[in-house]
């Protein structure tokens, strides 16, 4: 399904991109690359979410500035246009990590801020035009077996004692008379929470919607543009010309932003900071709405339950169910290939759980399967840096909770360049600095050895119903 990237055209990597083609909305021909060398005040590195936020954001506080956006393929081509479409108010660590590592003023900021991040991609969303299907419905997390429950109970214990979440429990009675998430086979709910702070998006809508923003108010984006390396307020760059030919060039810029997130792995500045973790996705034909109100999602809302290997879904504007997951391996040496966005065994699980958790959805034919890496610092850590005397800049590391986050980051860059202090730039997040990722064959080892266990302590809970040994012993290699 997905093919190399021409100067025509580029090829749909996702349901969501298809959709834009399909539509005519958007035909994804590249913009010109940058074919000589430049000067710019703020040099932006990736053509995403991260990317084109905070060169939104620094337009928008100071028209004077010249901005450049360098993209390697066309804009939202990564994560930023493959996701699973969730605006959530998740961060990869969690609150109780953050406050023994920053004290507990310090992990509610940041709750608030994921929270009001939400709120702040509508708005922006709203004002600037973007129809990205934005609909905040909530997210409902199932809870299947006795442990998840447990852990259910748990999370909304916790989200109390910080007072700033609205997270609901409800029990199996109101689960079932919402839900069909239940079947022969399939284990029933007992419960599940629902957290209001997440919205349904359309992600290739919102990226390339805000694409066509940034360069409204001035910012020049350059597609077919890799960045090779970055030295001293200098981008070296590669571009593909439309004759075929390529032009190696520099940027000088006062400001860099890195802002490539798992694909970072492939740059020399960056490389074991960041692990490329791979998330699969499948989407079914538009179901009718019998089918839905059997499956009870309504509009708006996303699901998942609380096994380890994380699963993630929605109800999309046109009806289908979009639902993906871990359990694609590591590749070695962090390699990132479009082959590897593909595996015939993740996708047949995915259409297992999917129907497993929603068997009225068991005859919908699945019309799309794509997926691509995320990226994952070694303590499942995100972070917004920015260093004065160097002028550089990198975000990410959202270990899959990016759809959001990504705006906060923009938001919190463009403050950090423009030496504005506040709420934002004091964040826990701020400077955060990961331990790099252990050298192969080591990392190689752990991270498949982690995929591996996490499959193993669903079926161990599963069976034993009761908490997971083997996601105790591998939490350090699992973020938790």
């Amino acid at each position: 399904m997905v093919a190399a990237l021409s100067r025509e055209a580029a090829a749909p990597p996702s349901l969501w991109l298809d959709a834009l083609v399909a539509s005519g909305a958007d035909d994804l021909r590249p913009r010109p690359a940058l074919g000589r060398n430049a000067a710019f005040d703020v040099c932006i590195v990736g053509g995403g979410l991260t990317g084109l936020w905070t060169a939104y954001y620094l337009a928008k506080a100071d028209p004077s500035l010249k901005i450049a956006v360098l993209e390697k393929h066309i804009a939202g081509y990564g994560a930023s246009g493959r996701n699973g479409g969730w605006c959530s108010s998740l961060f990869p660590t969690s609150a109780e990590a953050l406050e023994r590592s920053h004290g507990r003023e310090a992990a509610v900021a940041m709750r608030q801020a994921m929270i009001d991040t939400v709120d702040e991609v509508a708005r922006a969303s709203a004002a600037e035009g973007i129809d990205c299907d934005f609909a905040q419905g909530g997210t409902v997390s199932f809870a299947r077996n006795a442990p998840q429950l447990a852990a259910a109970t748990a999370d909304v214990a916790a989200a109390a004692a910080y007072g700033v979440d609205k997270l609901e429990l409800w029990g199996a009675e109101q689960v079932g008379e919402r839900f069909g998430a239940r079947g022969s086979g399939s284990e029933r709910p007992l419960g599940a929470v629902f957290d209001p702070s997440c919205a349904r998006i359309q992600p290739a809508k919102l990226v390339r919607g805000l694409a066509r923003v940034v360069e409204s108010l001035g910012v020049s984006l350059f597609e077919h543009t890799e960045v090779t390396n970055w030295f001293a307020r200098r981008v070296r760059f590669r571009s593909e010309l439309p004759d075929g030919s390529s032009v190696d060039g520099a940027v000088s810029a006062t400001n860099i932003v890195i802002a490539v997130e798992g694909y970072g792995a492939a740059l020399p500045r960056v490389g074991r900071h960041v692990l490329p973790l791979y998330s699969l996705m499948i989407a079914t034909e538009p179901l009718s709405d019998d089918v839905w109100r059997e499956i009870g999602i309504e509009h708006g809302q996303t699901f998942t339950d609380y096994r380890h290997l994380v699963i993630y879904g929605q109800r999309t504007a046109d009806n289908r169910l979009a639902f993906g997951g871990r359990g694609a391996r590591y590749h070695w040496g962090s390699a990132i290939r479009e082959e590897y966005d593909r595996d015939p065994r993740v996708f047949g699980h995915l259409q297992r759980t999917l129907v497993d958790l929603f068997p009225a959805a068991a005859d919908a034919a699945i019309t799309h399967r794509w997926g691509g890496p995320l990226g994952v610092s070694r303590d499942w850590h995100a972070t917004a840096s920015f260093n004065p005397k160097t002028g550089v800049g990198i975000a990410g590391g959202y270990v899959g909770d990016g759809l959001s986050t990504t705006n906060l980051a923009g938001r919190t860059l463009s403050a950090l360049i423009r030496d504005e202090q506040g709420p934002l730039t004091e964040l826990p997040w701020v400077n955060h600095r990961s331990p790099r990722w252990e050298p192969e064959p080591l990392r190689f080892v752990g991270s498949n050895l982690g995929l591996l266990a996490t499959g193993l302590a669903d079926v161990e809970q599963g069976l034993t119903k009761r908490p997971s040994l083997a996601a105790k012993l591998m939490a350090p290699l699992t973020g938790h």
